[in-house]
């Protein structure tokens, strides 16, 4: 079934209009739902809204929407005002600027979508967008309004896609002046940082997101089947991590501990080799 599409409109940049789609790039992340009960009898909980002054549940018809402003001082919004304070839905993706991609901070970056051309018609100019992106190196820097709601965004290509992210707005970024991090440059030795680049060469590798998976879960609903069952399963034991406080000892120790595996996975290749020509004999 293809993705449902969650937004059309158009990409403008100069005189040039590409009609467009937006599917989500991300399926919903699995999670494992929990209610509350009630430890006694193991009923739900149910969570109710009580007025405080009144000390009685409100029911939903008169909750209202309020902004504190001063210390138990509110505004009360009602629907017709966030209508008023809604920007103009338009349908229209406008390019303001060409950046260096490798200029923004991963930090700006929020919910990707991916973009389709709509119709045959927008086909050329999605091509040439998104290779006159890549070939440039360039992200191409826009607002567009999603639900009523105005987004900073960035276009960039992603294999044969083009790929547009929610971004956040630089007020919305924290920055690290206040953590007393080190100084670029500093806090240690040549020799020490000669072992950095060792051990980060033993764990160099394409990147495969294949490889990774969300364990947590995985081991929780094992769990879970296991208690309806009737079935206990024991912790698993968690080694305590080596405690050393010269950096230099841990760099020589984790250099060693990475050699010992290299040798281990040449050995087993070793004997899968000799016992594969051993049955080809």
């Amino acid at each position: 079934m293809p993705p449902r599409t969650l937004w059309k409109g158009a990409i403008s940049f100069g005189l040039v209009t590409i009609p467009i789609n937006l599917v989500s790039a991300t399926e919903p992340r699995e999670s494992l739902a929990f209610n509350l009960l009630h430890k006694k009898d193991g009923s739900r909980i149910v969570e109710k809204r009580f007025c405080q002054k009144e000390d009685v549940e409100v029911p939903w018809k008169d909750v209202v929407r309020g902004y504190q402003y001063a210390a138990n001082r509110y505004v009360v919004l009602t629907d017709e005002d966030f209508q008023k304070a809604r920007v103009p839905g338009t349908q229209t993706f406008e390019i303001r600027k060409f950046v260096p991609a490798a200029d923004v901070e991963d930090l700006y970056f929020n919910t990707p979508y991916y973009v389709a051309p709509q119709g045959r018609s927008a086909v050329k100019g999605y091509a040439l967008l998104r290779d006159a992106l890549r070939d440039a190196g360039k992200l191409a820097i826009g607002t567009i309004v999603i639900r009523q709601r105005e987004h900073l965004a960035a276009l960039e290509p992603t294999h044969e896609a083009l790929v547009l992210t929610t971004m956040r707005f630089a007020h919305e970024i924290r920055r690290p002046k206040d953590l007393g991090l080190p100084a670029a440059g500093k806090g240690w030795t040549s020799n020490e940082m000669k072992l950095a680049h060792q051990l980060i060469d033993t764990l160099a590798g394409d990147w495969d997101p294949s490889e990774y998976a969300d364990t947590y879960t995985d081991a929780l609903r094992r769990l879970i089947q296991a208690k309806i069952k009737g079935k206990e399963i024991a912790a698993p034991e968690v080694a305590e991590p080596a405690r050393v406080t010269d950096l230099m000892e841990a760099l020589r120790q984790s250099l060693a501990k990475r050699g010992r595996r290299g040798e281990l996975a040449h050995a087993r290749a070793r004997r899968g080799a000799r016992g594969r020509r051993r049955a080809a004999a």
